[in-house]
């Protein structure tokens, strides 16, 4: 593993957080640094963010690699869909604006693809053997599937359709928070996603993330499925330790996959 710490970036809908992480060990090897995602977040505005947390930590990262969450499908360095993003990322050459605005190569990702990759290498599904679904519960429901360490990306399972419904119109967090719901309430519509998706993918593992599994133990223990489910470690790290480490791992695996012209 690097013995330079490497970048993590991690793009959301309010902030825009980065700190070096320490491969060795899936830690910060510094305080992160947060700057408010800008009210028109086109990628030319959070380029320009981005890159002031680039040239903060620029000392300690040298001229190594950087890995870069965003909330979006992204694929060969284009992003294809926007959640809580300016609409101008759709279909947008995100990999290429950032690396124009950087002056050196990135690694984007789909921010709940990063905080998976985290958990496998480092925190609640460590050297996991098996299928491992990571699912985000916030705004929405984001996923990450990693099967025997590889990441299989832009997973996407918050959107499968449950009962006539969009899943995270139902399950994502906000709408317990919207409507007041108990978390045992809460946790039948839980139990009610987890078992499609657990019917269609039968993973080994499910670790659940987002803010509100710091509350796992109020809404973990109602559900009942064949697979076991564990909340998240890293928590609010995960994206940032993620990215870090793809980064790192492209750099020593490139992809034979060219970026879509």
């Amino acid at each position: 593993m690097t013995e330079r710490p490497v970048l993590g970036i991690d793009i959301g809908g309010s902030g825009i957080k980065g700190a070096p992480v320490d491969l060795t060990v899936g830690e910060f090897a510094t305080k992160r640094l947060r700057i408010e995602t800008p009210q028109h977040s086109t990628p030319k505005n959070v380029a320009a963010v981005v890159k002031e947390i680039v040239d903060h930590f620029a000392d300690q990262i040298g001229d190594g690699p950087i890995g870069i969450t965003i909330p979006a499908v992204v694929t060969h360095g284009q992003t294809r869909s926007a959640a809580n993003i300016d609409k101008s990322w759709i279909d947008a050459p995100a990999e290429q604006i950032f690396e124009d605005q950087l002056g050196r190569g990135i690694v984007l990702v789909n921010d709940a693809d990063a905080a998976g990759v985290a958990e496998v290498q480092y925190g609640a599904a460590k050297g996991h053997p098996g299928l491992v679904l990571m699912t985000t519960l916030g705004t929405g429901i984001g996923s990450a599937l990693i099967y025997r360490g590889v990441l299989i990306p832009n997973s996407e399972l918050g959107h499968i359709e449950v009962d006539g419904h969009d899943a995270e119109s139902r399950a994502a967090a906000s709408i317990k928070d919207k409507t007041g719901m108990s978390y045992q309430d809460y946790a039948k519509r839980l139990q009610r996603y987890y078992e499609v998706v657990e019917a269609l993918f039968w993973p080994d593992l499910i670790v659940v993330g987002g803010g509100v599994s710091k509350d796992s133990d109020e809404f973990l223990p109602h559900l009942d499925l064949k697979t076991k489910i564990v909340p998240a470690e890293l928590r609010n790290k995960a994206g940032i330790i993620g990215a870090a480490w793809l980064a790192h791992d492209a750099e020593e695996h490139p992809d034979p996959i060219p970026r879509a012209t």
